[in-house]
């Protein structure tokens, strides 16, 4: 137990803490029920993003209750019913919601045999479960759905059962449950629901971060119908139909007179730029060495990383409802209950006056424009005469609008002795904030908020808290250096909206660091792989390195003209998934990634397939930040705003990915896979090319110019 908990009004909670997100949310009832129909309902707070943690919660909830998982049904979040696990987000819904639920249903299944021994006047030592039903010694028996009763599991958790130790479910591949319908084509995205007497609306956006509305005439969008909607510089149009909505707002943009100052750093001096700015600095991470000895020489490099879109392939969408004084809102946002407090605050409504419900979008990565979608399909909803209104925003909104993971400027320093031996490693980094998410700050960080004639201030971007940390994420490497001192210089200017993409600070820094000790290793002539190994201590960390290594023939691979191998490797937070990959390239016209190796240690499986495809999907998604995104802009406004102006890694480029699950200590926790191979990848990627053509390229993304420009 830890210490004592803090109630909400700030006075001692004496009450034992509880595992993962049941500490929040102690009602039983709040998590699952039973239907008399034969099946069992499960709510949680973390949603599907198509991470499959449906999947695997189902998988945990059938294995503690001993039912089958046909018999599971997965509701989707709601702030009206589900509780509240904040943001999904971090590679963190096994841990807490995981936890949670396998805490709320081992206690669930024995308050029923409880209540089944009453009924069957039989001690609970003798029943068992056979599929919910609950079977006695000699034939009596009954079901979970026979005894359904809510008044049961209305009662706060004490977690006084112990889970499972053995699975019949959870370490096995499950087929995801959301899969069918996406293969089939059956609706299931926010983007194909549709209500009845619902309007179409578009927003028209700034052409920049700082622009200023100067004029306006909407005549030519009124006269097709279309209703203008303006609350200061925030510009919208509703439409009974969406082709009108689509080509009203074209006419209300050539009606609208902007001012645009020139406000965006030098794109192509990033980091420059970011080491230029105020600054709030904090040393991170630091240890001495006792009679350090005297270096023979410092080795230095400075790597950067650009600021990055999420370029989802579907656009952000929501729909939204007023009726009766109240606000109903579905979306795809990564944090109901976090949005339905910035929602509230925006528009000046009690925030139980609000009623925000999950619906899957076509894919998140972190805070991109699901939230601020919403507001808008809010904010032209109440124009709406109590009709509800689905608001979709354009290609050029996703990539212009959507806020951005923040660029960052790394320097590294090694003080090495004759031999090449570290004595001494520094590591700064210069980044905005990685968060700007709703709900954590008094004011809202909405987008429209801004535009409004009463407009809410930009928020900074600010950093979780550490250990897992936001920029400075993974800035402390696992090998064991004789000294230490790792600093984060939050940067103080933030010209472009910056906030949560995947991963977050790990990228960079994971790619900073592995590309740093590669070229340490090479000035030793010492395998890279070897070199990792012999500073390590951790046996898991050990374990992916050497597997991933085995699986690619690390060993036994050849020299090719044009061709390279790579690694890299890192524990994700310092404290979740250990991942290692070797990359394969071939380095022609162009850098193609050939082939990607990931060895992955996830602590306890519940999934494997799960675990093997976010491994992937990560994989692929950071080999296109390696080699192909940037966000472009000029000095007023982002340019990338296409698919042509922001490419991202095409079918015909995606490399050939395997995937090893490194097997861990049975004691080993749950933690999360989808941002594991984000660092290390990008790394891996670096390093092949350095060692199919003898140049390192420090400045992400790696393309032939810059690798033409490398001296």
């Amino acid at each position: 137990m830890t210490g004592p908990l803090r109630r909400a009004g700030g006075g001692p909670d004496e009450r034992p803490q509880l595992p993962g997100s049941l500490n929040a949310n102690r009602r039983l009832g709040q998590w699952l029920r039973f239907l008399p129909e034969g099946l069992v309902e499960v709510r949680s707070g973390k949603v599907e993003l198509g991470q499959g943690i449906a999947t695997a919660l189902a998988q945990i909830v059938a294995d503690e209750l001993d039912v089958a998982p046909a018999r599971v049904r997965m509701v989707p979040a709601s702030t009206a019913s589900s509780p509240d696990e904040a943001v999904t987000s971090g590679s963190l819904s096994v841990q807490q919601s995981g936890t949670a639920l396998r805490y709320a249903c081992a206690e669930a299944r024995a308050l029923y045999l409880e209540a089944a021994a009453a009924r069957l006047g039989k001690p609970v030592e003798r029943l068992q479960v056979i599929d919910g039903e609950i079977v006695a010694v000699g034939g009596a028996h009954t079901s979970y759905w026979a005894l359904a009763d809510e008044r049961l599991l209305d009662r706060e958790a004490t977690a006084r059962v112990a889970p499972k130790s053995t699975h019949r479910f959870v370490g096995s591949n499950a087929l995801r449950l959301d899969l069918p319908d996406k293969a089939f084509g059956r609706p299931r995205f926010v983007h194909d629901l549709e209500f009845p007497g619902m309007l179409h609306g578009r927003v028209l956006r700034p052409p920049s971060p700082a622009a200023a509305l100067r004029a306006l005439d909407d005549a030519q969008a009124r006269a097709l119908g279309a209703v203008v909607v303006r609350d200061g510089s925030f510009l919208g149009v509703l439409a009974e139909r969406e082709e009108v909505a689509v080509k009203a707002l074209e006419r209300l943009r050539a009606g609208a007179s902007w001012s645009e100052p020139a406000t965006l750093p030098d794109a192509h001096a990033l980091a420059d730029w970011l080491q230029a700015q105020p600054v709030e600095s904090k040393v991170v991470a630091e240890h001495a060495a006792a009679g350090a000895a005297t270096p023979a020489r410092t080795l230095r490099a400075r790597f950067s990383r650009p600021y990055l879109a999420h370029a989802s392939i579907g656009p952000s969408c929501a729909l939204a409802h007023w009726r009766d004084g109240r606000l109903q809102v579905w979306c795809h946002s990564q944090g109901i209950y976090n949005l339905r407090a910035d929602l509230a605050l925006t528009l000046g409504l009690a925030a139980e006056r609000i009623d925000v419900s999950h619906v899957e979008g076509a894919g998140c990565y972190g805070h991109n424009g699901a939230d601020d979608v919403a507001l808008d399909a809010a904010l032209l909803a109440r124009a709406a005469g109590e009709r509800p209104v689905r608001v979709v925003w354009s290609r050029a909104d996703e990539l212009a609008w959507a806020p951005l993971g923040p660029a960052m400027a790394i320097a590294l320093e090694a003080d090495v002795d004759a031999g090449g031996e570290v004595l001494a490693w520094r590591h700064e980094l210069w980044s905005n904030g990685h968060s700007t998410r709703p709900g954590r700050a008094a004011t809202p960080t909405l987008l429209a908020a801004f535009h409004l004639e009463r407009p809410f201030e930009p928020v900074l971007a600010i950093d979780p808290p550490l250990p897992a940390g936001g920029a400075e994420r993974n800035a402390r490497p696992l090998y064991g250096f004789p000294a230490l001192r790792v600093v984060h210089h939050r940067v103080l200017s933030m010209p472009l909206r910056a906030s949560a993409l995947r991963s977050l600070g790990a990228f960079a820094n994971v790619f900073a660091i592995e590309s740093f000790v590669d070229d340490l290793a090479r000035a030793r002539d010492e395998d890279p792989v070897a070199w990792r190994l012999r500073h390590l201590t951790d046996a898991r960390a050990h374990a992916v390195i050497e597997a991933a290594a085995r699986r690619a023939g690390w060993a036994a691979r050849r020299r090719r003209e044009h061709c390279g191998h790579g690694i890299g490797f890192a524990r994700y937070k310092n404290l979740g998934a250990y991942c290692a990959v070797v990359a394969e390239i071939e380095a022609a016209r162009e850098i193609r990634v050939q082939r990607l190796v990931v060895a992955i240690d996830v602590g306890q499986v519940v999934n494997p397939d799960g675990v093997a495809n976010q491994a992937e999907g990560g994989a692929i998604q950071a080999a296109s930040w390696t080699l192909k995104e940037a966000v472009r802009f000029d000095r007023t406004r982002i340019t990338s705003a296409s698919w042509e102006d922001y490419p991202i890694l095409g079918f015909s480029e995606v490399p050939a990915v395997e995937v090893e699950i490194v097997a861990c200590p049975e004691d080993a926790p749950w933690v999360g896979a989808g941002e594991a191979a984000q660092g290390p990848t990008a790394a891996a990627i670096a390093n092949a090319v350095r060692d199919a053509l003898g140049v390192r390229v420090r400045d992400l993304p790696i393309t032939p110019e810059r690798i033409a420009a490398t001296d």
